[in-house]
């Protein structure tokens, strides 16, 4: 069985799970809040309207809702293979426990990429609304809503990555859940201190807050600095993803 194959039976396990409703529950609550929140003090002569909406969206997306999503999501993921022993049935095929971590995660990378993708589509078109009910007349910044999306969909991967070994290590979903929201509540905090590079729940959070930063003292992409935060997130996340993979379904297999 190759890889695509068994990318393949990961994703029609979770098809009719309530996975795809999920992913719209914190786009739809975060733009909405932050969209209305903002656009009650445009004026027609308002300059970065847009890039002013996407910063007070996404600040409480990238530290709180996008992480909770994607925890639930792990536990949907794996909660597929503990029950009824599903994981000695998927081992039972000519494919290494390792194989089958990574393809559940690339199922968990897909989602979070659905989920960003959502978000922005969300985010365009109350913006739109907004910005055409104040009589804001800017043009809608596409390469710079895609760029952060982006951003915010990489900076995500170790963060995900942490989870998804959380979520091995620990096979009770309470007790998986519980440890990866006590993670995530103080990555505001840890983001304001030389610590963030070592601490992945905070990383898109981060993105966001120099975003914040930039707009405010009118700079170009100076508060973040890919170095050191390029190796150290490459470390972590392959660290973290090879943790995964060597204990998924260990225990099962004793």
């Amino acid at each position: 069985m190759n890889f695509l194959n068994l990318l393949g039976i990961e994703f029609m396990k979770v098809k009719r799970s309530k996975i795809v409703p999920l992913i719209f529950i914190a786009p739809l609550l975060v733009v909405a809040s932050g969209v209305a929140a903002l656009s009650r003090y445009f004026t027609p002569e308002y300059t970065n309207a847009w890039p002013a909406m996407f910063i007070q969206s996404a600040l409480v997306y990238a530290y709180y809702l996008l992480p909770f999503s994607m925890i639930v999501v792990c536990v949907i993921i794996a909660g597929r293979e503990t029950q009824n022993n599903g994981i000695l049935k998927m081992l039972a095929l000519p494919i290494s426990r390792q194989t089958l971590s990574l393809a559940k995660f690339c199922v968990l990378m897909f989602y979070l990429f659905m989920e960003l993708v959502v978000f922005l589509l969300v985010f365009v078109v109350a913006g739109m609304v907004a910005t055409s009910t104040m009589g804001v007349t800017e043009t809608l910044p596409a390469l710079y809503l895609l760029k952060w999306c982006m951003g915010l969909f990489l900076t995500m991967l170790p963060c995900l990555a942490a989870m998804w070994a959380i979520t091995v290590l620990f096979e009770k979903p309470l007790l998986s859940v519980g440890l990866n929201l006590l993670l995530v509540i103080p990555g505001i905090l840890v983001a304001n201190t030389p610590l963030w590079l070592a601490y992945p729940y905070c990383y898109s959070g981060y993105l966001v807050s120099c975003s914040l930063h930039d707009f405010t003292t009118e700079t170009s992409g100076d508060a973040f600095a890919l170095m050191p935060f390029l190796p150290c997130a490459i470390v972590v996340f392959a660290i973290l993803l090879a943790l995964a993979a060597t204990q998924f379904g260990k225990k099962e297999m004793r």
